[in-house]
């Protein structure tokens, strides 16, 4: 398949799809791989927003892990805006990971997309997969373990090998979903790791989606500051410090 176009954003790569572009890619490069006995490596899809930006410039590790990536997707709205202006191409539209997880889930009813859910709370996985199948009846999910493994994680890994899933939805936060993608990419046997923070959370209701017209205008990680106080201080340091590295790290590079 042909490679996904990325741009940068605050020294973080962002790709230049749209949303059901990026769905429909996936769900097409998981179908010809399902039937092929090379090329099983697991791919990655990391997401970018501000605290990931900001992240990445603090944090070694975890921007070593974000250029081991396949493809880094817009999660951010304010990167969409930011690529017109500063990158050398637009990023066409956001691509929030709480929609892509219902696209994927939605779309690859067809073709029998199976998933895997691993992160969050016992409770909060549970209900996770059981909304899931309230949403949509016929979806494939084909196992699931909380975040909460500590040492036990090759335990996880031989969970999610046995299981073979397309897509491993991993909700640990960031950096730990990251490092934990990377760590263990050999051996996950899933055609895609995709990393997907507290969308669980929000597939459940413990976490509210803001107004559309917010999400519209770019404005979600206000709304989230304001209904979720855990997430207000984060929100207060590390957005104002992606945008800062967005004007002052300017890369026009297409690759």
């Amino acid at each position: 398949m042909k490679p996904i176009q990325h741009v940068f954003v605050g020294g973080v790569r962002a790709a230049t799809l749209g949303r059901k572009e990026l769905a429909e890619w996936i769900l097409t490069d998981c179908s010809v791989r399902r039937n092929e006995a090379k090329d099983q490596q697991t791919r990655l899809l990391f997401d970018s927003n501000g605290h990931g930006v900001s992240l990445a410039s603090t944090d070694a590790a975890f921007r070593e892990a974000l250029e081991k990536a396949d493809v880094v997707h817009a999660d951010g709205g304010w990167i969409v805006p930011a690529s017109r202006f500063l990158a050398g191409a637009a990023v066409p539209e956001r691509s929030a990971t709480t929609d892509l997880i219902h696209d994927l889930c939605a779309k690859g009813l067809a073709s029998g997309l199976t998933h895997f859910l691993l992160g969050s709370t016992e409770e909060v996985n549970s209900e996770c997969e059981t909304r899931l199948r309230e949403l949509y009846p016929t979806i494939q999910i084909v196992g699931r373990h909380h975040g909460f493994f500590g040492q036990a994680e090759a335990d996880v890994i031989r969970e999610i090998q046995a299981a073979s899933p397309d897509v491993l939805w991993i909700g640990l936060g960031k950096p730990f979903e990251q490092l934990f993608a990377v760590r263990n990419k050999d051996n996950l046997n899933a055609r895609w790791a995709i990393t997907c923070g507290g969308c669980f959370n929000y597939i459940t209701g413990n976490y509210g989606r803001a107004p559309q017209w917010m999400q519209d205008n770019h404005l979600e990680w206000l709304f989230r500051a304001a209904t979720t106080p855990t997430l207000l201080w984060r929100y207060l340091t590390t957005s104002p410090h992606a945008i800062w590295l967005a004007l002052t790290k300017i890369d026009r590079r297409v690759i």
